[in-house]
């Protein structure tokens, strides 16, 4: 298919698409509209957010929707109420000549009674969170009995954000006989089951390489200690005056932080958490879209369903735990055809992810330097220049002021008008920047490092994998200290395990990223095939616990509480840990920094 023309759309579907400037279909679209149209098998799709999805299945379903039969006869399920909204918008604008279909989006955050209402008038298609598809199933107000057609829309991330056994559900009630239509950027093993669970021989798409990041983005890393990122942060967006895009944040705190940073620096920026009420929510994305925020700092969770095209840089300030999420975020740009850079602030324990991550986009990663103090104001005194000398002056309006103008500068040289035009914005950024130091990790603490990871290599695990990889975590392990013998200690529960491939080196490394100053003391770890015990610092156990809670780990929210005091801690020295000793062992001592 070349054309929209030759897809087999009808009449009304093609003029819509001529009136929002549709001219080519994009490679999905292109193969999987006539495959709908034409075809009866259920279908598995991979592609990038960005590519055009909503338009290959939203087409389709909206020819193939009987107008004359007032029931639901298509359901297309969505992670989050800002995708459910813009696929309803979509699909109402594709439809503009097919006004008899009407499409209903149904969320959490606005009034079910609303939603109930208009479902009882009668809809077509309907669009659905899944939270609030089992909601309206729960209370009879939904039937999907007639329902023809079911799309799983960004399938990956629903699973992601816990939402199989809702899925499940609502999948219950949808007749055997519906076509089942499965559109994922990623295809991990959650997906597959689903897959294979409930369709029937589905035929399989793959735009671009399966798990693979989008084509049209740039990976870039810098490397900085962790206690520079955000100075790194700001000289990345200073030398870059086109940024509009977001920070990604593990942890709902880091992200507030951050934010309140960025604003305190007088930067155009805001944040997207869980925290936030709807009406939050929706104000800070309306001023994101409308560019009044360039910069929103946001948790994975909070930016499911982001839907803006122009987005130019994506930021990883902290480098998630499961790999299949850095596509997402990265996925948030370089969509609808346009280029976009993706970066990453990593430290020197973080580069055998990048390597990782190189295998998952196939991609190589940009390795580069985060701009210097001089590098940074050289960049925004040309920016500042250029926007002086060609910006448009308001003559007519001047004229009447320009003597009086001019006589209060007579006495001034051509240097100091110039001075004290420029001091206002550029002299602020020259004072800030002033003896700021070199962010970048020196080549030579690279290179040592990389000597001391290979001759590590080399002298204990002769080659195997096994070893390299646990060498890999050990990597992460923070420097042994001692416990004091009166230092309280307090035990903390979290529902991660050997199952969760919890390791003692993981788990310090999980409770280093959501500790902020100086790192926490440890005392015994035991390890179960569900869950973690360990001991910690009393003093900083209970805000330990509350940056725990929602932050991702292996496509698994943490949930971490506080089980008892440990009124009299062991006083043995903490022996090297060794990744082959039993961690769970109950009476071995461990106390990590």
């Amino acid at each position: 298919m070349s054309t929209f023309q030759d897809s087999g759309l009808n009449a009304d579907l093609l003029k819509g698409i001529e009136k929002l400037g549709f001219k080519e279909p994009t490679p999905i679209q292109a193969k999987v509209i006539p495959m709908l149209l034409k075809g009866e098998r259920d279908m598995v799709a991979l592609a990038q957010t960005g590519t055009g999805k909503t338009a290959a299945f939203g087409l389709p379903l909206l020819q193939l929707t009987d107008p004359a039969k007032k029931v639901v006869q298509a359901l297309v399920l969505c992670p989050t109420r800002e995708l459910c909204i813009q696929i309803a918008k979509d699909l109402a604008s594709f439809s503009h000549f097919a006004s008899h279909l009407r499409i209903l989006p149904v969320y959490g955050g606005s009034s079910i009674n609303v939603q109930m209402n208009a479902l009882h008038h009668g809809i077509h298609i309907l669009v659905a969170t899944p939270g609030r598809m089992n909601d309206l199933l729960r209370r009879g107000a939904a039937h999907l009995d007639k329902v023809a057609r079911v799309v799983l829309d960004e399938a990956d991330e629903m699973l992601t954000m816990g939402f199989q056994e809702e899925l499940e559900t609502i999948l219950k009630e949808v007749p055997d006989t519906a076509r089942k239509l499965l559109f994922s950027a990623t295809m991990p093993k959650q997906v597959a089951t689903i897959a294979r669970k409930y369709m029937r021989d589905p035929e399989e798409i793959t735009v671009g390489t399966r798990n693979a990041g989008a084509e049209q983005v740039t990976h870039e890393c810098y490397t900085v200690h962790a206690r520079d990122r955000y100075q790194a942060l700001r000289r990345i967006i200073d030398t870059r005056p086109e940024f509009y895009g977001i920070v990604f944040c593990r942890t709902r705190l880091d992200t507030q932080e951050v934010a309140e940073l960025l604003h305190e620096d007088h930067y155009q920026s805001d944040a997207l958490h869980g925290d936030l009420s709807q009406d939050q929510r929706d104000r800070v994305m309306k001023s994101f879209r409308q560019r009044q925020i360039k910069i929103l700092v946001a948790t994975d969770v909070a930016s499911r369903g982001i839907d803006v095209t122009d987005i130019t840089h994506v930021v990883n300030f902290d480098l998630p735990d499961d790999y299949d999420v850095y596509t997402h975020r990265s996925g948030r740009t370089g969509r609808a055809g346009k280029e976009g850079i993706s970066i990453v602030l990593a430290n020197l324990r973080e580069h055998y992810k990048i390597r990782i991550l190189e295998g998952i986009v196939k991609k190589k990663f940009e390795h580069k330097k985060v701009p210097t103090a001089k590098e940074v104001c050289d960049s925004k005194l040309k920016i500042i220049l250029d926007k002086m000398v060609n910006m448009e002056t308001a003559d007519k309006e001047l004229a009447p002021y320009l003597p009086a103008i001019m006589t209060a500068f007579e006495n001034l040289s051509r240097e100091d008008l110039v001075k004290r035009l420029m001091t206002p914005e550029f002299g602020e950024l020259v004072k800030a920047y002033k003896n700021t130091p070199d962010l970048n990790v020196q080549s030579h603490q690279s290179n040592s490092f990389d000597k001391r990871n290979n001759s590590r290599t080399d002298s204990r695990d002769r080659g195997r994998d096994n070893d390299r990889s646990r060498e890999r975590v050990r990597e992460a392990a923070p420097s042994h200290i001692h416990v004091s013998p009166d230092t309280a200690m307090a035990m903390v529960h979290i529902n991660l395990g050997r199952k969760d491939s919890i390791t003692p080196p993981i788990l310090i490394s999980l409770i280093n990223r959501a500790t902020h100053g100086p790192k926490l003391l440890l005392g015994r770890i035991k390890i179960s095939d569900n869950y973690t015990d360990f001991e910690v610092v009393t003093t900083g156990a209970k805000k330990l616990v509350r940056n725990l809670c929602g932050v991702a780990f292996q496509n698994k929210e943490v949930a971490a509480s506080m089980v008892a005091s440990v009124d009299a801690p062991h006083t043995a020295p903490a022996p090297k840990h060794s990744s082959h000793a039993r961690p769970d062992f109950p009476k071995r001592d461990r106390r990590y920094k």
